[in-house]
Formats: structure tokens, C-alpha cells, sequence
């Protein structure tokens, strides 16, 4: 593995962003547009409700991390659809570049748009409603890491549709996060969910990060065991992401659908 390879994709990503405002701007539009928004909702249900749970008050903090694990499924997904729409992906798979190369550039590419979206939603939220992200303490920490690590297994398993189905398989790359969402337990715990859903909530890493937030905000302690059950199916569904991926780039690159998707 060449770090210098990695840093030229990122480098190539990174001109695109310098040089266009839309693509600059769409990092910020979204999250700002939910904070603001969910944010009015949340005040008016407390306004309405004094009495409702202390979480409801916390409303925005599900909103901020949802959004990490998006943009984290986005970095990987768009970016891998900028290669598409430039043309230029038969260009990469021709180059000595390592598919892992790859991967791992957008991957850094994905750390970056959620770090700059995340702080901007975390700050418009303490300036505009008083919430401050950062009252989870250290917890935030593992939190963040395994939503974005799902966000990763979401993108790379978009990545691999694009490259089996080409732009037939757009869709995914904007709608593949919200079909887990249901079963994410984001605005809701999974108690609320019909019985013979719960089992599979409980499959997705997701589940138990919102799950232990809305531990931390209640009882104030690290809830470890949502942790390891984040972590443990968070390394399996990632493995089984690399593995689709790897299995749809050789599957393209036998059948020629690589020189296809480089031009359509």
C-alpha cells in the first residue's frame, strides 16, 4: 500500500470541493437545514409538553449523530460517483492503484466531510437551541467511530452495486442509510418497536449507539455492553462490505462492465 496513491485521490477530491461552490456548500445545506428545523419541532414539543421525558430535550443530539453516519456513507458513495460522472474510473482500475488504496482514500475523504458538517450542525445547535453535543463526555468518542464505521459498510456496499448495476444504482448511494433508519432506534428505543422487529434492530450497529446515547443522557454511565454489540456487528457487516465490493470489482472487471461504466 503507497500513502502516495491515497493522497493523490484525496488530493483529486479535495480540488473538486476548492473549485466548486455547489459541491462546498451541499456539505452544510443538509445539516444545517435538519438542526434548524427538528430543532423548532423539539421546542415546540417541549413548549407543548413540559412534561414530557428529559430525552425529548436531547432530540437534536440523535439528529447530529444520524447525520455522522450519512455523511460518513456519503463520503464513500458520492465521491466513488465522481469518478463515474467525471469518467474517470476506468482511469483508476487501469492504474497500479491498489482497490484498497482506493477504499482507504475515501474513507479520508468521508472523515473529513462528516468532521466539517458534524461541527457545523454541533455549533448552529448550541448557538441556535442551547444544546451542546459534547455533554456526552468521552462516550462521544466510541459513538462517533461506530457510526462511522457503518456509514462506511453502507458506502462500500453502494460502491459495489455501482460497479455491478453502474448508474441504475444511483439511488442507493442516496437512499440505502434511510431503509435502515426504521430499525436504527435514532428518535425512538427499540422497545417501542413490534416484537418481531426488535431482533433484527438489534442486528444493526446503529441500534445500540442511540440506544447507549440515550443512557448517557439519562443515567449518566457508559453503557459498554451497547459498545461491544455495536463494535462486534460493526467489524462483520464492514468484512462483509469489503468482501462485496472486492467480489463486484472482479466480477466488472471480467465481464467489461469497468469500460462501460468509465463512459456511460
Amino acid at each position: 500500500m503507497k500513502l502516495y496513491r491515497i493522497a493523490a485521490i484525496i488530493q483529486r477530491h479535495l480540488y473538486l470541493y476548492r473549485r466548486s461552490v455547489p459541491r462546498l456548500a451541499e456539505i452544510f445545506f443538509w445539516p444545517i437545514l435538519d438542526v434548524i428545523v427538528w430543532g423548532f419541532v423539539t421546542i415546540y414539543l417541549i413548549g407543548a409538553q413540559p412534561n414530557l421525558p428529559r430525552f425529548v430535550a436531547f432530540f437534536l443530539g440523535a439528529l447530529i449523530l444520524w447525520d455522522i453516519l450519512y455523511r460518513s456513507q456519503q463520503g464513500i458513495s458520492i465521491s466513488f460517483l465522481e469518478e463515474i460522472w467525471s469518467k474517470n474510473l476506468i482511469n483508476l482500475f487501469v492504474s497500479p492503484m491498489r482497490p484498497s488504496e482506493f477504499i482507504l482514500a475515501l474513507m479520508v475523504m468521508s472523515i473529513a466531510k462528516l468532521l466539517v458538517a458534524g461541527l457545523a450542525s454541533s455549533f448552529l445547535a448550541w448557538l441556535f437551541y442551547s444544546f451542546n453535543l459534547f455533554t456526552l463526555g468521552f462516550s462521544l468518542i466510541p459513538f462517533v467511530v461506530n457510526l462511522m464505521v457503518m456509514g462506511w459498510s453502507i458506502g462500500i456496499i453502494t460502491t459495489g452495486a455501482l460497479l455491478l448495476y453502474g448508474q441504475e444504482a444511483e439511488m442507493w448511494a442516496w437512499g440505502l442509510a434511510f431503509f435502515v433508519q426504521p430499525f436504527s432506534a435514532v428518535f425512538y428505543p427499540i422497545s417501542v418497536l413490534p416484537s418481531w422487529i426488535q431482533p433484527i434492530a438489534l442486528m444493526v450497529p446503529a441500534s445500540h449507539i442511540f440506544e447507549g446515547m440515550r443512557v448517557v443522557i439519562e443515567k449518566g454511565t457508559l453503557p459498554i455492553d451497547h459498545l461491544m454489540m455495536a463494535g462486534v456487528f460493526n467489524m462483520i457487516y464492514l468484512a462483509l462490505a469489503l468482501l462485496f465490493f472486492y467480489r463486484s470489482l472482479r466480477v466488472a472487471k471480467e465481464r467489461g462492465l469497468l469500460l462501460h461504466r468509465g463512459t456511460e
